[in-house]
């Protein structure tokens, strides 16, 4: 569904939210997005006002700062995830270091540009994520894919995992029951079995044995 989704979307209708705790930064990526026929339907000063707008507005990419007050991007991405998942989430931030790229990405973000690229590639970056695809710096592939993260941005065959999803997968594979996987993750089983039943309809895999083959070609267990 997403697939045919993003097929039917052109640039110019893409829903656009933006999260900066500098309005002078939100106004000028409005202004700019605008004029390249993006739309921008709200903004947010910091993650609390960012988490209560987007619940309604449901947009289609959100561009979050990195740096945040209270709560910073890498936190707020996850809770993004989990509150829109079909939402693609950009990190734009003033830092270019790996260390920033790799923890954005582990957090589930789509990309990653900095404030002191041209304009332009923020918009590449928006049309880009949305059409299911990834925009990270180049060069920074091969250390995101052996960053071993918490939560990859996307899998084959466009799944897009959470976190906890990703939990899930691991102890499965690590041959732990939808009993076990709840006492150790501290939820109640039922929400272990719907993670299990997420998890085999976003991969199209319906067994353990695949499941299990699937994490370690995936480097997500030790076996």
């Amino acid at each position: 569904m997403r697939a045919m989704s993003a097929a039917h979307k052109t640039p110019s209708n893409i829903r656009v939210f933006l999260v900066d705790d500098h309005p002078v930064v939100r106004e000028g990526v409005r202004t700019y997005l605008t004029h390249h026929s993006i739309t921008v339907v709200g903004d947010a000063g910091d993650a609390k006002e960012a988490l209560r707008k987007v619940k309604k507005l449901a947009p289609d990419v959100i561009v979050l700062d990195v740096n945040l007050p209270s709560i910073d991007g890498g936190e707020l991405a996850r809770r993004l995830r989990r509150l829109v998942p079909k939402t693609k989430l950009i990190a734009f931030s003033i830092h270019s270091s790996e260390e920033y790229v790799v923890k954005m990405a582990r957090c589930g973000v789509q990309g990653y540009v900095t404030k002191d690229q041209p304009p332009l590639d923020l918009v590449e970056a928006i049309r880009h994520v949305h059409q299911g695809g990834l925009h990270f710096p180049a060069g920074m592939t091969d250390v995101l894919l052996a960053a071993a993260p918490d939560s990859l941005p996307d899998l084959p065959g466009g799944a897009a995992l959470t976190a906890r999803e990703l939990e899930v997968l691991t102890l499965l594979s690590d041959g732990f029951s939808n009993k076990g996987i709840a006492a150790k993750l501290g939820i109640n089983v039922r929400t272990a079995e719907t993670h299990r039943e997420n998890l085999t309809h976003k991969l199209k895999i319906l067994t353990v044995a695949g499941l299990t083959k699937y994490a370690i070609s995936h480097g997500l267990t030790a076996l």
